[in-house]
């Protein structure tokens, strides 16, 4: 870590998610260092502009912290795979953005003194700068070890979020309530919408856009102050 706190970030997975979490905490104060290639450069690079485009071992030799931004089945083999090449540096922050797991699938990072972080922010990624507006509302779950849990809070605040600490062993029923949340809605938005089209009803996405914005901001008020009785 620099004298004034701030961090030289390199992002391993260009998808969606990296390349906006790293633009937010570049908005931060926090210097990118380097992101791997991945399946759509050009939108990573309209996100991160000038960064460069490195091996997963540059970027984790030139940075001080790494973000872990990769599908669900290869974050296991990509942290033990890299520790199997001595990359991971003593003192190194990781971080990973996946629901599901803790900071146990970092263990072979943290192994070789780097420190695991599991930061998740609670939002469907476009992989566009829109994201970074939607960070500033939403929360993110934040796993990691006792001593260092104010540093994985104050990287959820600097993406934009408010954290939220979720124990490890309840990382499985967060991700799930994640899915489900996420998939249902996007079920019934289909289902809806295909009914609309079929009778013949133009631009179905936005006729239901206001009813289905406010009887969501309706059911999330009743969820977060159950006491409140539903209007009706």
């Amino acid at each position: 870590m620099t004298r004034d706190g701030r961090l030289g970030i390199g992002i391993i997975g260009a998808g969606r998610v990296g390349p906006v979490i790293g633009a937010a905490l570049a908005g931060a104060g926090h210097a990118v260092t380097g992101i791997t290639s991945g399946s759509d450069d050009d939108r990573a690079a309209a996100v991160l502009p000038g960064v460069p485009v490195l091996d997963a071992l540059e970027v984790v030799r030139r940075s001080e912290l790494v973000i872990v931004a990769v599908p669900h089945d290869e974050l296991p083999g990509l942290v033990s795979g890299i520790a199997e090449l001595d990359g991971w540096q003593m003192g190194q922050l990781v971080l990973h953005t996946d629901p599901a797991y803790g900071i146990e699938v970092l263990r072979p990072a943290a192994a070789r003194g780097a420190i695991p972080l599991a930061v998740h922010p609670a939002i469907a990624f476009t992989g566009t700068t829109i994201d970074l507006r939607q960070l500033q509302a939403a929360f993110a779950a934040v796993t990691a070890p006792a001593a260092v849990l104010p540093i994985a809070q104050a990287l959820a605040v600097e993406m934009g979020c408010e954290p939220v600490v979720v124990a490890e062993d309840d990382r499985a029923a967060y991700a799930e309530a994640i899915q489900t949340a996420s998939e249902f809605s996007r079920a019934i938005v289909q289902q809806a919408t295909g009914l609309l089209r079929g009778i013949g009803v133009e631009n179905p996405g936005g006729y239901l856009s206001a009813l289905v914005g406010s009887t969501v901001e309706q059911a999330l008020r009743a969820a977060s102050d159950p006491a409140d009785p539903p209007l009706l």
